[in-house]
């Protein structure tokens, strides 16, 4: 899987006449060779020449965490006191034009820089994001498993089985980030627990607000979970629950995001523009006379990070492939008074759009 992922690149490369790529923190590196680094200011980094030997620098004492592959890679490690710049450098060569990893520590590229003063950078997603974004069947369902594990969460939610009034919103988003770990996930990389007025907070932080009876409550819940060869893969889902039967506001409001999640997905097909799925689900909420409370885009690639390309997003031309996994997740938010978002994820198809999340889209109300 690695090896046809590194030549994949390679014919990126070569394309765009990019003579190494160099990769260091961010979701690029696992992808490519399976280690994922910690957040260090000790340099990791994958050498990958268009021609020649992979190369992986790593600190000596990070050396016991990495799985030894060495039909893709050579492992180079470095002890503190070395100069593991050196190291690269000596690596890159007469390179004149590399692609970086865009999460590099920008202390990393200036060291870089002075050491290879003929190499030119551009950024690494250039080469890596066409690569990434189209999934194979293994990752897809990779992300099938994800959801399936955050939809049995929040279905357990919608059925009035997890305690909200009285409580407050970190606590319960504590006991929602436990259960997500519980079900497989290896990494919590998001808890949103919105309630009343502080839903209409796209990415409110959970805090020392409690829970009442006769307001909503917005869960968007997400992890990463171990999928082919261990690389993890991402799950994001959104849904809200209103504690009592909802004032009529609310239930219009809802009403409105739940046609538009469904016109977004059901527009998400091959050949259909990125753009035209946003405007497909923007459309909806624009007649009805919420326009401008949705004010963000209708949704973002996923898959080794919780964001990636491609972006659902006005002025995104790209035509949808098979493969394209993304969010559709509308928002209508009213500043003081209350927000709505209605989540899942998708996978273009040739077949139509394929969900990866399948509880109930309605607006469930719980006795608290």
């Amino acid at each position: 899987m690695f090896s046809q992922r590194i030549e994949r690149a390679r014919e990126s490369m070569a394309g765009l006449g990019v003579d190494v790529l160099l990769l260091s923190l961010g979701a690029d590196l696992p992808y490519f060779c399976g280690y994922e680094a910690m957040p260090l200011e000790r340099l990791t980094m994958l050498v990958v020449p268009r021609d020649g030997d992979v190369h992986l620098v790593v600190p000596h004492l990070e050396a016991p965490r990495v799985v030894e592959r060495p039909e893709v890679f050579e492992m180079v490690t470095w002890r503190d006191g070395e100069d593991p710049i050196a190291m690269v450098a000596d690596l890159v060569g007469a390179s004149t034009t590399a692609a970086i990893g865009d999460q590099t520590w920008a202390g990393f590229v200036v060291d870089l820089a002075s050491a290879c003063p003929g190499l030119g950078f551009r950024r690494a997603s250039e080469v890596t994001a066409p690569i990434r974004m189209v999934k194979d069947d293994a990752e897809v369902e990779a992300l099938r498993q994800a959801g399936a594990a955050v939809d049995r969460i929040l279905a357990d939610v919608q059925a009035g089985k997890v305690a909200l009034v009285g409580r407050t919103e970190a606590d319960v988003a504590a006991q929602i980030g436990r259960r997500i770990l519980d079900e497989g996930h290896h990494r919590v990389n998001f808890v949103i627990v919105a309630s009343g007025p502080n839903a209409a907070s796209p990415h409110h932080e959970p805090g020392g607000r409690v829970i009442r009876a006769d307001e909503g409550v917005l869960f968007d819940i997400g992890g990463t979970m171990a999928g082919p060869d261990e690389v993890g893969y991402c799950s994001d889902i959104t849904r809200c629950v209103h504690v009592g039967e909802p004032p009529a506001g609310f239930a219009e409001l809802y009403a409105v995001l739940h046609s538009s999640h469904a016109a977004g997905v059901a527009a998400a097909t091959v050949g259909t523009p990125c753009e035209d799925v946003d405007a497909a689900a923007r459309r909806v909420i624009d007649d009805a006379g919420y326009g401008e409370y949705f004010v963000h885009r209708t949704g973002h690639g996923i898959g080794v990070e919780a964001h990636e390309h491609p972006n659902i997003v006005a002025g995104n031309d790209l035509p949808l492939v098979a493969g394209h996994a993304f969010s559709v997740e509308p928002g209508i938010y009213v500043p003081d008074s209350w927000g709505a978002r209605l989540e899942d994820i998708v996978v273009a198809t040739v077949d139509g759009p394929d969900a990866m999340n399948r509880i109930d889209h309605g607006l469930a109300v719980v006795d608290g």
